[in-house]
Parts: structure tokens; sequence; C-alpha cells
């Protein structure tokens, strides 16, 4: 959830390559044919291959050199290229263990011979992630707790246009500190696509900047496409048009990310939902939104690469447990036991989000029931999630609460008291479940919000939230 009234709660919520030069280099992890260059009578030919650790080169040499020297640059054009190694003359590989994992990088072999200098072709080759062989709920059992960057890369009118400012480093080396392993990005693609969902470079680059950022801190990323303006509607009559433009912009992101290691999953959706529709899904809504998630699956699959094994998140009807317990299915998939399923949790609603309400206490510590809903409490939480164990994660697909948040209400509880408790329950209860709980921060840390962190400096500013939630998902 984010935003400041309901709706917006609701409603919240580097450069992109070539496709020619993806196909390319869709296959530089093998052996490459060998790119040539001649001069004073020697021929030097380069190939180059990708691996989870380095970029290898290897080359012959046809007559006589002196010396040589490796060259690097991120494009094929031999100008601004910068000098890496300098290996014996005598030498016919080098390892470059210094790439950047997606990265497509050029190489050339400079070689000198007694008539002066010359170059090899160039040859190309990307650092390929490394995806272990772990299955969705093995892999979900490393990503507990999790944070949610909300509000700011799916904020509809730019990334600061919600109030926060710009994602940044710092914060995500301090999130990581505190001791969240995993990071949720929710993204929004609509508004920066044109009228055939083409998404712009610019957009694309910095959505790499910002996981690039994550995963340099060290934490697991999810991103999504996240409400986006609403135009994933489960009808029949807005299916069609949909699922086409799903497939536009799963292609486009999966192949940006496609050597990216298993620490990068990919969530299909968000909040699936009919707009203003809180009921049950109907039987048209189920099927449309359960085929939301199969063009998601086969979307990503069909790009190849790491994205062929990468774990992958798919929805439940509207995030409700009780509707994806009741109805979801789980896509088919090529890989095996390499998808997950997400639902959130905002129960009950009169207490975490609805801040005019005037229930503000929650759990067995409450001692005014004319301020609480009795209904939603521990045992109630515990059954739920005891729901996707069941459903889900003991048939062996992972299971995701992507999103939980109470609201601050400081004009009833100044100390926080009830919000704490409630944070910490659903923490533990989802990861003694099996759950990977995402907790939802929106940014704001005044009144009324569920922002836990200084979003410019990483500074925590609700450190004993913080501490219940991570301590209560060990």
């Amino acid at each position: 959830m984010a935003g400041l009234t309901l709706l917006v709660w609701r409603a919240r919520r580097r450069l992109q390559l070539p496709a020619a030069l993806l196909a390319m280099l869709a296959v530089c992890g093998a052996a490459q044919a060998q790119s040539c260059g001649t001069g004073g009578g020697a021929t030097v030919c380069l190939s180059a291959a990708g691996s989870s650790d380095n970029i290898k080169l290897t080359w012959t040499v046809t007559g006589t050199v002196t010396g040589l020297q490796i060259y690097r640059d991120t494009d094929s054009d031999a100008t601004g290229r910068t000098r890496v190694a300098i290996p014996a003359a005598s030498a016919t590989t080098y390892t470059d263990t210094t790439p950047t994992i997606g990265v497509p990088y050029w190489y050339w072999v400079k070689f000198t011979t007694s008539s002066g200098g010359s170059s090899s072709g160039s040859a190309t080759a990307v650092r390929v992630g490394a995806m272990r062989s772990l299955t969705s709920v093995q892999l979900s059992a490393l990503m507990s707790p999790g944070w949610n960057l909300g509000n700011s890369l799916e904020a509809i009118g730019g990334e600061t246009a919600w109030g926060n400012p710009p994602a940044n480093q710092a914060l995500f080396t301090a999130v990581k500190a505190a001791g969240f392993k995993t990071v949720r990005i929710p993204v929004s693609w609509s508004q920066y696509a044109d009228a055939n969902y083409n998404i712009s470079a610019s957009w694309m680059a910095r959505v790499k900047e910002v996981v690039d950022a994550a995963r340099s801190a060290g934490l697991y990323v999810m991103i999504n496409v996240h409400w986006d303006g609403g135009w994933l509607q489960p009808t029949y009559a807005a299916q069609s048009t949909a699922n086409a433009r799903l497939a536009k912009f799963w292609t486009q992101i999966a192949t940006t990310f496609q050597y990216y290691d298993d620490y990068l999953l990919f969530a299909g959706t968000n909040e699936v939902m009919v707009d203003g529709v809180y009921t049950a899904p109907t039987a048209e809504n189920i099927a449309v939104q359960n085929g939301f998630n199969q063009v998601f699956v086969n979307t990503v699959r069909a790009t190849g690469g790491n994205n062929a094994s990468r774990h992958l998140i798919v929805q439940g009807y509207n995030t409700n447990i009780d509707y994806t317990y009741a109805t979801n299915t789980v896509p088919t998939d090529s890989a095996t036991s390499r998808l997950m399923m997400e639902v959130h949790d905002y129960d009950p609603y009169n207490f975490t989000l609805n801040t005019s309400s005037a229930i503000w206490q929650w759990g067995s510590i409450a001692t005014d029931t004319a301020a609480t809903e009795t209904w939603a409490n521990e045992s109630y939480v515990d059954a739920q999630f005891q729901k996707m164990k069941t459903r889900f994660i003991d048939k062996g697909v992972a299971v995701i609460l992507g999103e939980y948040a109470a609201s601050q209400r400081t004009e009833y509880d100044a100390a926080g008291k009830y919000r704490q408790y409630w944070d910490q329950y659903i923490t533990k209860s989802a990861y003694q479940h099996g759950m990977v709980p995402v907790y939802w921060d929106n940014g704001p840390t005044t009144n009324h919000q569920s922002g836990l962190f200084n979003r410019s400096t990483g500074a925590q500013v609700y450190p004993a939230v913080i501490t219940a939630i991570v301590n209560a998902a060990k």
C-alpha cells in the first residue's frame, strides 16, 4: 500500500541493449568464433567467454610478436578503450575477474612486432551471474526479512513525485546493515513507455542503477510490474490487450537483466483486481488473472540465459490470502521448482491503514475492546499463514508476504506499542510458517505513515521497530 488516500494506497503502489546485440550476447558464455587482426607479419585471433566468476580471453598467434597488451571497453568502438593488463609476450590466455555481472564487454589484444603495433579483432562476452541449485522454497529460506522501497520507482509522475528522494546506495547499505536480507522494488513502466509499449532507455537505465545499488549492498532484489495505471484489469474485455502489454514489458525487462544471478527475482504483477471491486473474484476474474501469471512466466522463460531458471513470483487475486487460497493455480513452468506465490496482509484494515478510525489497539496486549477489532488477532494471523503453507509451501511453491505494515498512530499510541507488536507478530508468524515477510515502507516517517528509514541518509528513524522485525525473522 502507499499514498495519502485510500485511492492512492490502491493506485501506488542502464541502457537497454538492441535486440540484435542481445541475441549475439546470449551465446557469449560458450565458445566464440575468433576475431583476428594482422600487422607486421603476425596475426592474432581472439575469443572471449564469460562465466559466473570472470571473462576468459584466449588467443592464437601466428608469426612473431614482441609484446602484448589487453584492452577493454563497454562498446565495440576501440576509441576510448582502456588497458587492463600487460601479459607476457608468450601468453595466450588472460582471465578478467573485474567485470560487472550482466554488462557486455569488448576486448582487444594489442600486439607489437619489429614493424610496430597492431590489434586483434574485438571479442565480446558477458560475465554471467551464478544460478544455484536451489528450489524456490530453499531460496526463500535465505531471504527473510524483507523491506519495500515503496512509493519510489512506482510513483506516478516520476520517482520523487510522491515525496521520496531518489533511491541511493547509502539507503540500501543501511537496510542491509539493519538486518534485512531482501528488498522489493515496485516499478511502474507504462508512464515511461511509448504507444507500442517500448520502455525508454533512460528509465530502464535508472531501474538497473537502483537494482545494482541494492545488489551491491548484498540484498536479494525483487522487481515487478506494479499498479502502473491499472491497465491489468482481469476481465475478458481487457485480456488480449493486457496480455500483449504484459508480454512486451517483461520481454524487455527480462532481457535487460538476463545475466543477473539468482539474487534477482521477478514478480509479474501487483494486486490485480477489478478497479473498485473488493469482493470475491468471479470465474472470469480468476481465469484472466491466472492467465496473466502464465503469460509472465512464459515470457520470461523465453528470453533465455539465466531467465530460463530464474525464480519467478506470481500473485494471488488482489494478493488476498483467502482468494488466493481458494482460486489461484500455479502456472505451468519449463523450470522445476522455481515459482513463488505472493500475497499481502493488512488485516485488520481499520488498525493498519485506516488512520481515520478509532481502532488503534491490537492483539492479546489490547486493553480497550472499543479500540480493538478482535476478529483479526494472533490466532487469525496464524491460521491465514497456515493456509499459505498448506496450499503452496508444502507443495514446493514458496510464498512471499510482499507487503504488510501498520501505520503510526501517535494521537493514540505515542510510543508506537501496538504498531510495533503487530509488525513483530506478523513477521514472526510469516517466518515461522515458511513465508518471506517483506515490510511495506512507504518513505515518510511522520504520523499515519509506515516509513522506518531516512530515505536520504539511511538513518534508522524507528530502530525499535526495525529491531523487532529483524529479530522476529530468526
